[in-house]
């Protein structure tokens, strides 16, 4: 059963979700794993501290990496 979502809590979310295996943060948000599914029960302060280290995460995750997969690994 899904948990209810409010429009009212703030997500980092953009809908690409895929956890890069070698630092356990999606790559398309930047958060971990436990926090990703402990967000709705996050207080809103708990949530801005998270939010607040985000785009250190996700430079770390984008510089010095290339996309493996999708269409041209299924070519090659």
């Amino acid at each position: 059963m899904n948990a209810p979502v409010s429009d009212d809590i703030d997500t980092p979310c953009v809908k690409l979700c895929v956890v890069d295996p070698d630092s356990g943060f999606c790559i398309g948000c930047g958060r971990s794993r436990s926090e990703i599914a402990g967000w709705i029960a996050m207080d809103p302060a708990e949530r801005r501290e998270v939010m607040e280290g985000l785009a250190g995460r996700l430079e770390t995750l984008t510089r010095h990496k290339r996309r493996k997969g999708g269409a041209r690994a299924r070519r090659g």
